[in-house]
């Protein structure tokens, strides 16, 4: 019992137990009929949904949350009230919450310690758990595969199916007692330890090269922190505070080389219909993990060209690079692709990819971003300017001691995904009953 066959093969399910007439409905409830003991999730979590309107606090900086199907919830960006245009959900710690298009990937998670203002995009799901169901047991339970199977199950719609709180209260799980709950959350402690332990390293090594960058920097502190700085008004593209920046940094170090020079826009793009039964890899990117991916659809769902990427590109949002939404294609297949509005551009010579990988992470390239923006009340980094973005000339020799770091560190972060993934199956093992309760 577990995971149910996901190819079209042949399911028996009673007719009165079907939801809806379709083969997951099928699958879905065949599942509930070979694990009888299971319950809906719904008797033991409930629906949150209190609506904020930012726009009665107007000058306000609002925290606002995503979710992924790596990092869970993370801080997505700040924006004042002003911005918004209809009201957000409320979020608190131990809240749950998904993006109902993505959630068969993944893209749910545990709220953690946040502001009291904290909000998400009113699209998204929210709920909690009741006391007999620990958060941090819930926290392991939706990112099992079994879940994660059953949330493809009862997710609804056409073309573009979606998983709302009420289909998601219609799976069935095992519900432990609290002591059993307890040890299952221990178990996983321990194995994400050693993955806590390498994201620090790499955080380390990032504020190391921003470091470094800084002191290569005449008066970076001034540009970036002071209320009132000079800039040479040649310099400047156009009459705002950001561009008067970027015109006062390249004043303050005129040495500086362009990135541009040292890079070029990848434009190639590829027309998915035109192989209508191929299911085509998505990528996309955010400010936690980078580039990842992020789906899998067939060619005859598309309607428009994507870009192609490969490996060792760069690409990023154009409305989020200056969050740290941009980074480097890692190994993909040949008919990778990404979004036509994200920005593709690869090194053409002078930079080692690692070098600027991790140089994509510091807060002084994401400053950098940011002076360079264009736009009224959505900004956007386009190639463009990005290529105008200027930095000063590293050696070799620091760029390879940097990169090199930077493998390691990834290198590391490897094995400890591969522990996580081991102690995964075990923790699903001992949710689903197969594991014996000695084996932890």
């Amino acid at each position: 019992m577990g995971l149910l066959p996901t190819k079209r093969k042949p399911v028996i399910a009673q007719w009165s137990d079907l939801a809806r007439w379709d083969y997951k409905s099928a699958r879905a409830a065949l599942f509930a009929q070979l694990h009888p003991d299971f319950v809906p999730l719904g008797n033991y979590a409930n629906e949150v949904t209190e609506l904020v309107d930012p726009r009665k606090e107007p000058d306000k900086e609002w925290p606002i949350y995503g979710v992924s199907n790596e990092s869970g919830v993370f801080l997505s960006s700040h924006q004042k009230g002003s911005d918004f245009n209809s009201k957000y959900k409320r979020i608190c710690q131990d809240y749950f919450f998904h993006n109902p298009t993505r959630a068969n990937v993944g893209s749910l998670g545990r709220v953690q310690d946040v502001p009291p203002d904290a909000i998400t995009s009113p699209e998204y799901q929210v709920w909690k758990p009741r006391p007999e169901l620990l958060p941090s047991f819930t926290e392991i339970l939706i990112k099992t595969d079994f879940f994660l199977d059953q949330i493809e199950c009862h997710r609804v719609g056409g073309v573009k199916e979606r998983l709302f709180v009420q289909n998601l209260f219609e799976i069935p799980v095992p519900i432990p007692p609290l002591p059993i709950q307890q040890k299952i959350v221990a178990h996983w402690a321990v194995a994400q330890l050693e993955r806590s332990a390498a994201d620090t390293a790499l955080t380390a090594l990032v504020t190391d090269l921003h470091s470094w960058l800084v002191k290569q920097t005449k008066g970076f502190d001034q540009v970036t922190r002071s209320k009132v700085f000079f800039a040479n008004y040649q310099s400047t593209q156009q009459w705002d505070v950001k561009a008067g920046r970027a015109a006062a940094f390249i004043t303050a170090n005129p040495n500086f080389i362009r990135l541009g020079d040292y890079t070029e826009e990848c434009t190639e793009t590829v027309r998915p219909w035109e192989d209508p039964e191929r299911k085509w890899p998505i990528y996309g990117v955010n400010n936690q993990e980078g580039i990842f991916l992020g789906s899998m659809q067939l060619g005859k769902d598309f309607n428009a060209p994507y870009k192609r990427i490969d490996k060792d590109y760069f690409f990023h949002n154009p409305t989020r690079a200056n969050v740290g939404s941009l980074g480097i294609v890692p190994e993909v297949p040949t008919d990778a692709i990404t979004s036509p509005e994200y920005q593709v551009w690869r090194l053409k010579g002078g930079f080692l990819p690692d070098f600027i990988a991790l140089m994509l992470r510091t807060d002084y390239f994401l400053a950098l971003v940011d002076f360079n923006r264009v736009g009224g009340v959505k900004q956007r980094m386009y190639y463009a300017n990005l290529a105008e973005i200027r930095l000063p000339e590293c050696s070799t020799e620091v760029q390879i001691n940097f990169a090199k770091r930077r493998q390691a560190v990834l290198t590391r972060i490897t094995e400890a995904n591969q522990k996580l993934a081991q102690r995964k199956k075990e923790i699903e093992q001992m949710i689903l009953g197969t594991r014996p309760e000695e084996a932890y």
